[in-house]
């Protein structure tokens, strides 16, 4: 009985090691397969954006790309010690080319949606955003909040596959809707008196009204009405490069980093001088 125990013992013993060293063998195995891998070994770090998004990510007068996305990625190049290489992507292609490795992450002001989670990974919110509407002045009177624009008579702009042409659809079904590859084209459609309202992210409509100037013929609704967190966008089954990026987020939301960067391009506005 004696003998019999200890070679089930031993037998078991045997069979946790193996297991144990095949699981170990698999978590080195995924290490070496990361994204995170891939950039230290070429030295360079591939960030996706859609130029446009203001004042996220935009070109200034010399043709350069700055704004609060751009920073955000140079800084997370800088911590990795690799070359930064931004590749301007077209919105509806954005996330195909990341599927397909053509880049290592969208920085791109990426709003956080369970159809894109299907898709892709996300890390921690890195800004908490939502929607708001820019109003033609005609209406200044007579609408109030986007409840009011749910109306036939209405016509509304937006970005094509955006959270904002989202929204229009959802929330203001009965209104007529018109789709624009620039966000800029949708709101100088409302500010020309061609279309009603333009709806999108708050910090883009904030910076549209400011460049109206104090003649503007516009109405800026700014009380946000929906609810919406922009992060990082990689690929998905890379835990390691998902690890990083979270803590990339924690120590520079608390060493003065993000709010030095957070208070130029989100409550300043001298940045405007370099894109106009």
């Amino acid at each position: 009985m004696k003998k019999g125990l200890l070679a089930v013992l031993l037998s078991t013993a045997i069979l946790c090691a193996g297991l144990l060293s095949t699981s170990q063998a698999s978590n080195i195995d995924l290490a070496k397969s990361s994204t995170l891998e891939q950039i230290l070994k070429r030295g360079e770090i591939r960030i996706g954006f859609d130029v446009g998004y203001v004042p996220f990510e935009m070109s200034d007068k010399k043709g350069n790309f700055v704004g609060f996305d751009i920073d955000l990625a140079k800084m997370m190049a800088k911590a990795m010690g690799v070359k930064f290489v931004p590749v301007n992507t077209a919105w509806d292609g954005i996330i195909p080319a990341l599927v397909t490795e053509k880049l290592d992450i969208i920085v791109a002001g990426m709003t956080i949606t369970q159809e894109r989670n299907l898709k892709v990974n996300f890390a921690d919110p890195y800004i908490i955003v939502g929607q708001t509407v820019i109003l033609n002045g005609k209406h200044k009177d007579s609408v109030k909040s986007y409840k009011d624009l749910n109306d036939p008579k209405y016509t509304i702009t937006s970005k094509l596959g955006t959270t904002g042409e989202m929204a229009v659809k959802r929330l203001m079904p009965k209104a007529k809707y018109k789709s624009f590859e620039d966000a800029t084209e949708a709101a100088l459609e409302v500010a020309s008196g061609r279309a009603d309202a333009f709806i999108y992210d708050l910090p883009t409509c904030a910076a549209f009204q400011a460049r109206q100037g104090a003649n503007a013929n516009t109405v800026f609704l700014d009380e946000p009405f929906t609810f919406e967190p922009l992060a990082f966008a990689i690929r998905k089954g890379d835990p390691d490069f998902l690890n990083w990026l979270n803590n990339f987020l924690r120590q520079i939301k608390h060493d003065g980093r993000y709010d030095k960067m957070y208070n130029k391009w989100m409550r300043g506005s001298d940045w405007l001088k370099l894109v106009e």
